[in-house]
């Protein structure tokens, strides 16, 4: 329940805001004190008679209505968190850019409680680089992004854009404000990204993996209250939890993880981890020559998982990964027994949403009671989450 808190609720210009007028119905049967601010162009969309009647409050739009100043500055320091639901592509660019030319921007930019925000808009402009620009933008300012569904948009068109569903928005404001955390006092250990194997001081063997998907498993699980360590192999996206330890090649990530194994409940094995790197690393960079082939020798590196698995106690909980071409269900059991594992996140490459670098993802779990548990494609933070609650349910059951 959401008793005593108190919620600011913005709405910007999109056809999706009909979906918030459920949402202020779940918070305010939930007990909270719901305020709603609309921009301008909003009014056209959902009408404020509805909002104010099922908030309770007036409606909010200019910084002055019926001879009143509406205090920007206090509004974003009453609220306990303020919801942006849905976030335009317009409004977005306002954030990132710091423009502030209606009462919505003022209160973001004045507010002192935390951000979170529900976007939507068409799949073009969500896929658009300036867009993902703005995004890093405010969510390095520290607003808690919420993923965008996949399905029929206002366009006519089917694909990603879709605003979260008014449930889901309303979980995310329970968690955030302190409601019930399923692995609190928990500690996690999550592995992301790949691993470079140097083969001389300027060039490497590694993978395409951008650690998207580790990434966000370790934020679903410190949303649900652990204490989660990160170890990300070299990315370029920033690291969005405190405790982080970068490293670059597989005997680092190794000696990461193993030095400190006994501590954590909950172990996550994300990375795309080198099968095997070159026997020889050359002290100096290795020149081309008039031969046509370059004969190389490569090792095995240290097989991380199968060593977590073997070293862990009872009470652990190990995850691993399987990314198959063939024989997808048969080669991920085998794995899933073969490293002693607890549970198994199969991604098959012959699904079109699944690869590296991808913003979405399509997985099927197996844990070693028999369970099979199967997702539909989403993207990878509904993924991510999908993840986490398995690993909960298996950990209650």
């Amino acid at each position: 329940m959401l008793t005593g808190k108190k919620i600011l609720v913005g709405i910007t210009g999109s056809i999706a805001a009909y979906k918030t007028i459920l949402l202020v119905r779940l918070l305010i049967k939930a007990n909270a004190e719901v305020k709603v601010i609309m921009t301008p162009a909003a009014k056209e969309f959902v009408s404020q008679l509805t909002l104010a009647t099922l908030s309770r409050n007036k409606v909010l739009i200019e910084f002055t209505q019926d001879e009143e100043w509406a205090n920007h500055v206090m509004l974003g320091r009453w609220a306990d968190i303020f919801v942006i639901a849905p976030l335009t592509c317009n409004t977005l660019a306002k954030m990132a850019t710091g423009l502030c030319d209606n009462l919505l921007l003022s209160v973001y930019l004045s507010a002192t409680c935390p951000t979170m925000v529900a976007l939507a808009m068409d799949e073009d402009m969500w896929l658009h680089n300036t867009t993902k620009e703005n995004l890093k933008k405010i969510s390095l300012a520290g607003n808690k992004i919420l993923p965008v569904g996949k399905g029929d948009l206002a366009s006519g068109l089917h694909g990603e854009g879709r605003i979260a569903e008014p449930e889901e928005i309303f979980k995310e404001i329970q968690t955030i404000l302190g409601g019930y955390k399923q692995l609190q006092g928990k500690r996690a250990l999550v592995t992301a990204g790949p691993t470079h194997e140097a083969i001389d001081p300027v060039r490497f063997i590694g993978n395409s993996s951008s650690g998207k998907m580790g990434i966000a498993i370790a934020e679903n699980l410190q949303r649900q209250g652990a204490l989660v360590t990160l170890v990300l192999g070299p990315t370029y996206i920033p690291s969005p939890i405190k405790d982080t330890v970068h490293v670059i090649s597989s005997d680092q990530m190794y000696a990461a993880c193993l030095d400190s194994i006994g501590l954590y409940d909950i172990i996550v094995m994300a990375a795309a981890v080198a099968d095997y790197k070159s026997s020889i690393i050359s002290e100096h960079k290795i020149k081309k020559s008039n031969d046509d082939i370059l004969d190389m020798k490569f090792v095995r590196t240290k097989d991380i998982l199968k060593a977590v698995g073997n070293s862990k106690k009872p009470t652990q909980i190990v995850v691993g990964f399987a990314l198959e071409t063939c024989n997808e269900k048969e080669n991920a059991l085998n794995k899933l027994k073969d490293k002693n594992l607890n549970l198994i996140v199969l991604n098959s490459l012959n699904d079109a949403a699944v690869g590296f670098g991808k913003e979405t993802n399509k997985i099927t779990i197996f844990d070693n009671k028999g369970n099979e548990y199967l997702f539909d494609e989403k993207s990878k933070n509904e993924v991510a989450n999908d993840i986490v609650s398995t690993i909960i349910e298996y950990q209650n059951a």
